[in-house]
């Protein structure tokens, strides 16, 4: 399924999921069903079950008719990774700094604002004085069950749906908190877009293929842990131009290794948090030194779009 949190022609906010270019409300399909996101999430596989056993159901809404929300407006917590070599070689270089070898060894992650979630079409407010706003061409995934110290090769029932996700960051103000080493803070906090749907786990498993040596080409080194990642094309398009393309499969580490280091050490993941990819390599204009593009300003329409899920679109503002 492909759900979706939105206002409806009330303006009520409810969950539902797409079919085509329409909208089930599960409220209207069974007053059984919760209005929120968070709530399906906590007991989604209840929830599942009694989806299926209404059999077809008519959709209530064309997509037209309603306004999409971010699909999980509040997540419980959000960690965001670096999960891509060549994006860690082009940031590094263009920050003037060298990856450390704890990179190669285990995934990286930092705590962002989930506190500070907007979803397709919201308008984004370039922070006050910054003059490097930029973008982040990630993959998340929405964990669907508690667990902790959780084996990367059994991470796959943990794991509830997938969307896009844009890492809004402010690179003057990155670039200057970062002499600190404490990783970055408030060059981060004030956006983080995800949406325009979950796709549930299992409807992503078609895209699920195993890397070879042939997907990381010189200088990217080829994973020594799991091998398993989703062949899903990744495209950054700002006002109708594409600025970036790629692959998640060029991913150093999946998710099974990211819900690994996030569990360790008795550390309980919860279901309605979120794990980003960390960004897909060229995936962000600082990797060229906003060569392509230059930084975002208001005006400008960032659309990120991923294989399977769709296209996730801000205006900044």
């Amino acid at each position: 399924m492909k759900l979706v949190t939105f206002l409806n022609k009330s303006q009520e906010s409810r969950i539902g999921w797409l079919l085509g270019n329409q909208v089930v409300d599960m409220r209207l399909a069974s007053d059984r069903l919760p209005t929120d996101m968070l709530s399906f999430i906590d007991n989604h596989e209840a929830y599942v079950q009694l989806i299926r056993e209404l059999g077809e159901v008519t959709p209530h809404y064309a997509l037209s008719e309603v306004k999409l929300l971010a699909p999980l407006p509040n997540p419980r917590s959000f960690r965001d990774y670096i999960g891509f070599e060549m994006h860690m070689l082009n940031a590094s270089r263009s920050f003037g700094h060298t990856i450390g070898p704890a990179w190669y060894e285990m995934p990286i992650f930092y705590f962002t604002n989930h506190q500070a979630i907007y979803g397709p079409d919201d308008d984004i407010r370039r922070p006050a004085k910054e003059t490097k706003l930029d973008i982040e061409l990630e993959f998340a995934c929405i964990i669907g069950k508690k667990g902790s110290d959780i084996k990367a090769e059994e991470s796959g029932p943990y794991i509830f749906g997938y969307t896009i996700f844009n890492d809004w960051t402010a690179r003057a103000i990155q670039k200057r908190e970062m002499e600190v080493p404490l990783g970055p803070h408030k060059g981060k906090d004030f956006a983080n877009a995800i949406g325009p749907c979950i796709v549930t786990a299992d409807e992503m498993e078609p895209y699920r293929c195993t890397i070879s040596e042939a997907d990381f080409p010189d200088p990217l080194r080829f994973p020594c842990g799991p091998k398993d990642r989703f062949d899903l094309t990744m495209q950054t398009r700002i006002n109708g131009v594409t600025v970036c393309e790629g692959n998640y499969k060029t991913a150093f580490y999946n998710f099974g290794q990211m819900i690994e280091r996030a569990s360790e050490n008795g550390v309980s993941l919860m279901p309605g948090d979120i794990l980003g990819s960390g960004t897909v390599g060229w995936g962000s204009l600082i990797e060229n030194n906003f060569s392509v593009h230059r930084p975002l300003e208001p005006g400008d329409v960032v659309e990120l779009e991923i294989e399977g899920i769709g296209v996730l679109r801000n205006r900044v503002v």
